[in-house]
């Protein structure tokens, strides 16, 4: 271990040493701005039908970092990489001069030039810049890793990602994706008039869901503030206020576990629409995926984790109870007080000592009902403890209406005909106040000011809330939330 670390010293020092040469020959090994004719992508696209031997007269520049060289006497031929691709320099000293090819012998891989010259195609068929000029635009002072053909440490690419993402082209290629799939989200919203809006990070009271929340202290106000868990409350203010159709592509932060389906810090889409339900939620969100799917992979099927998933219209709906009672035989709405134990009991599950119905039926969902559900699922009408801000279904009051999305046994949206009575969403505060003093720190805050602005009136509504890591998860097919965020929480090296 102490020889590698000496090693990459001396590496570094020796960078640094040419670095001073450079600049003492008049060189900047920092450059500055270059104009580029093209991208690589685009350069290669256009002369795929060249053939072999042939040359175009036109001039073109492009810049990136060389990831290979080969020097050949008095040629050198190098790979070039931008955002979009790779592409073959050739460069020859009788060319571009003595002086400059002396230069060139002083670039490196992972150095970044800027390259003009004529494009050409090799005997073996390969796009190829015939370099006329070029230009040193930034000196490394680091070795790629691995000797440059990929990064494979794990604990590496997500410390590092600025490595992970110059080495690893199909890394590159996730949050390329996921930028279109956040623009996609876009454009399909504000086409159905959608209005983007933008609520508190940092709020007195954190609600919209069941979490523990991030404390931090704001100096000028000498109080403490949290992290928001969800921008719900805030997003439904604006419904009472008359906008009538409103979404945020929020950061939330939830100060509980990490796992391959959870981070801290996550990024989630929030909708929701005045004289909706949950019924008009769950036509959004078929709507919604299938335009992303479409416009970014251009399928409606793809494969995660060994299954082919079908997206195909329409998507299967089934009620949380009949879901429990296909996959273990009982109905759960049935289940007596006195017998509660005996079925914790029988089916294993992990319950708290204050054993009640809606616990129970979220236990077996969770342990027996949620593996199975690998093709896109609408898990709808959920018992009235597990939801505290669903409004209750007209037909059964012990039910809301609500429904979750499930995907390769994920869960990716939940969405709800919204709460809008003021009364009961106080008494349903205070229910969960209640149970946060009995110990349970995820439970909801009371919040007044929400139960006031809902007295002023806020129209019947849907709500939904999409998680984006999750959706990039699917649609990447990565195993773990941590390759789809660009810059993870990790735990300190020490």
């Amino acid at each position: 271990m102490v020889e590698m670390k000496k090693s990459t010293t001396e590496i570094i020092s020796n960078k640094w040493e040419e670095i001073e040469e450079l600049k003492r020959e008049g060189i900047d090994p920092f450059g500055h701005s270059f104009f580029r004719t093209h991208k690589i992508k685009d350069l290669i696209e256009n002369n795929k039908n060249l053939q072999a031997g042939e040359c175009c007269q036109g001039k073109v520049s492009i810049a990136g970092r060389i990831m290979a060289l080969r020097t050949h006497g008095k040629a050198i031929f190098a790979n070039i990489e931008d955002v979009s691709g790779r592409i073959q320099i050739y460069i020859k000293s009788n060319k571009i001069g003595e002086n400059a090819f002396k230069l060139f012998s002083k670039i490196g891989i992972g150095d970044i030039l800027g390259v003009s010259g004529l494009i050409f195609k090799t005997r073996t068929g390969e796009v190829t810049i015939f370099v006329e000029e070029f230009i040193l635009l930034c000196k490394s002072v680091r070795s790629l890793p691995e000797k440059w053909h990929g990064l494979k440490d794990v604990e590496i690419r997500y410390r590092k990602r600025y490595l992970d993402l110059m080495v690893n082209p199909s890394v590159r290629e996730i949050f390329i994706k996921r930028s279109k799939v956040v623009q996609s989200i876009r454009n399909f919203l504000d086409s159905k008039g959608f209005l983007e809006v933008e609520t508190p990070i940092m709020q007195p009271i954190p609600g919209g869901a069941t979490a523990r929340p991030f404390i931090t202290h704001h100096n000028a106000l000498h109080r403490d503030f949290y992290l928001r868990i969800a921008p719900e409350l805030y997003l439904k203010r604006l419904l009472v206020g008359g906008l009538e159709k409103v979404y945020e592509l929020s950061r939330n932060f939830r100060n509980e576990g990490i796992s391959t389906k959870h981070n801290p810090e996550f990024t989630m889409l929030e909708l929701y629409e005045a004289y909706g339900d949950y019924h008009s939620m769950m036509q959004i969100t078929e709507e919604l995926i299938v335009y992303i799917l479409k416009n970014v992979l251009g399928s409606l099927e793809i494969e995660y984790r060994g299954n082919k998933i079908d997206f195909t219209l329409p998507w299967k709906r089934i009620s949380m109870y009949k879901a429990i009672e296909d996959a273990v035989g009982i109905r759960v709405d049935k289940i007596s007080p006195k017998d509660f134990s005996k079925v914790v009991k029988k089916y294993n599950l992990n319950t708290k000592s204050n054993i009640n119905r809606g616990e129970i039926i979220n236990e077996l969902f969770e342990k027996y009902v949620e593996p199975i559900l690998i093709q896109p699922t609408f898990v709808i009408d959920y018992p009235l403890k597990l939801s505290p801000l669903s409004k209750q279904n007209k037909d059964n009051p012990e039910l809301v209406e609500r429904f979750e999305l499930f995907i390769s046994s994920m869960e990716l949206v939940n969405a709800f005909t919204e709460l809008n009575d003021p009364a009961e969403q106080e008494r349903r505060f205070e229910e969960q106040v209640a149970k946060k003093e009995a110990g349970d720190m995820e439970s909801h805050f009371m919040d007044k000011d929400y139960v006031e602005a809902l007295e002023y009136g806020m129209p019947p509504a849907g709500g939904l809330g999409l998680g984006i890591d999750r959706l990039m998860m699917l649609l990447t097919n990565s195993d773990s939330i941590k390759e789809v965020i660009l810059f993870p929480q990790l735990k300190s090296k020490e």
